[in-house]
């Protein structure tokens, strides 16, 4: 890549109009900008939010605290559906939770009056996915993560499977596949045992 275009590229930012329209969105839709595209979703089912709270509620006691040991849990900041903006266009993600190791995100940007989005990658990321979501969480979502650095993701498909990455060189490894009402240990939370068969309402 030639200097001019890597500085065309670097300072690349998203149409005004998007931006524009991304602002006015209707709050009971969930509004992103992926690849400089803005998608409007309707806010998920009720379903997918219960298989979305059920992940959250199952990871956010352990691990959205101080450590204890280190072997413990603990350590993490996990938010649902935090909208993130990410690269120099920026894209705008909501990913249904996303968490963060603690120290890596400064308070103030968890502030209720901090403007705009967090700008800080997550180190994971978990998708539910939807009828009409699974192209962008599966394709283009994800090679934004990748580009990102993000270090693991979640999908989890309506099929009561659940898909664990680990970023690899740039690249997405798949690392496991669960299904059913196995009890797992998943990276990064391997620390405790997940019970699937707590999470589907589908």
């Amino acid at each position: 890549m030639t200097a001019d275009r890597a500085r065309a590229v670097d300072t690349q930012r998203n149409a005004p109009e998007v931006e524009a329209a991304f602002q006015v969105v209707p709050r009971e839709m969930v509004a992103e900008i992926i690849d400089g595209e803005l998608v409007v979703q309707p806010r998920p089912r009720p379903r997918h939010a219960r298989v979305s709270s059920r992940v959250y509620g199952a990871l956010q006691g352990p691990f959205d605290r101080e450590p204890k040991g280190p072997d413990a849990p603990g350590g993490w900041i996990i938010l649902p559906e935090p909208e993130v903006h990410l690269g120099t266009m920026p894209d705008k993600l909501a990913p249904d939770i996303a968490g963060w190791h603690r120290g890596r995100l400064p308070d103030e940007l968890l502030d209720e009056d901090a403007p705009g989005g967090i700008t800080i990658a997550p180190d994971w990321v978990c998708e539910v996915i939807s009828k009409g979501s699974e192209q962008d969480d599966r394709v283009r979502k994800m090679r934004i993560y990748a580009r990102e650095g993000v270090g693991h993701a979640w999908l989890i498909s309506r099929a009561r499977v659940l898909e664990v990455y680990r970023l690899h060189e740039g690249h997405w490894l798949l690392v496991d596949t669960f299904a059913g009402d196995e009890k797992v240990r998943a990276e990064p939370f391997h620390a405790i045992e997940l019970d699937l068969s707590g999470l589907w309402i589908w």
